[in-house]
């Protein structure tokens, strides 16, 4: 019985075991000491391995940042599978604003979100595919708790759900990039509070921000 575990199937939970390990690992020193800084052996080191048997996993840099920024997109999808779907619009339009200060306490994934979504733009890269299925999804759930608003009647009933969850999301990114590139100095989660109070003051029934 016990010899079944070194079979295929042993050997591949390993492997599946050991590169959620490299990811988690990786995420953590890119978010701390940012992604051009930290050597892979760095990170080799943290997991217990040497850098060859990292590059056994990953062939490259660039496909281990790929596997981080998918962690980090599957991370911010479960905390906003937290936002209960009784909240009101402020409520949601607040988590823009909090999920911002969860960024910030990691601010060189911020770094590696503006520097991957750049290499997005171009069709044929890896990181195109996984940055439309980020924004697909990401504005599908907004959306979605923005409708919930607007069924409950938090939300003015004309409001274009769709429209404003695409807006918020473009602002959010967008401010990312402003912030690396005034090297933190922009005010993000300031920023980020400024506009969705706007928006509040537009979409709500009552006309008030947050």
């Amino acid at each position: 019985m016990t010899s079944s575990t070194r079979g295929p199937r042993g050997s591949y939970s390993v492997g599946i075991a050991r590169r959620r390990k490299i990811v988690q690992a990786a995420a953590e020193r890119f978010a701390q000491e940012g992604y051009h800084r930290t050597a892979l052996s760095r990170i080799a080191e943290d997991v217990g391995i040497t850098e060859g048997g990292l590059l056994h996993h990953f062939r490259s840099k660039k496909h281990l940042l790929l596997a981080v920024m998918e962690h980090r997109f599957a991370t911010e999808a479960e905390w906003w599978a937290g936002v209960p779907d009784d909240a009101d619009g402020t409520e949601v339009l607040r988590a823009m604003v909090a999920a911002t200060e969860r960024h910030l306490a990691e601010p060189g994934l911020i770094e590696l979100f503006v520097l991957t979504s750049a290499e997005a733009a171009d069709p044929t890269s890896a990181a195109h595919a996984l940055f439309a299925d980020r924004y697909r999804r990401a504005i599908d759930e907004l959306a979605h708790l923005f409708r919930l608003a607007v069924e409950r009647g938090t939300l003015r009933e004309d409001t274009d759900c769709a429209a404003v969850a695409r807006e918020c999301i473009a602002v959010s990114d967008g401010l990312q990039l402003q912030w690396v590139i005034s090297q933190g100095s922009l005010d993000l989660a300031d920023a980020v509070r400024l506009h969705a109070d706007r928006i509040a003051r537009t979409i709500t029934p009552d006309g008030r921000g947050l």
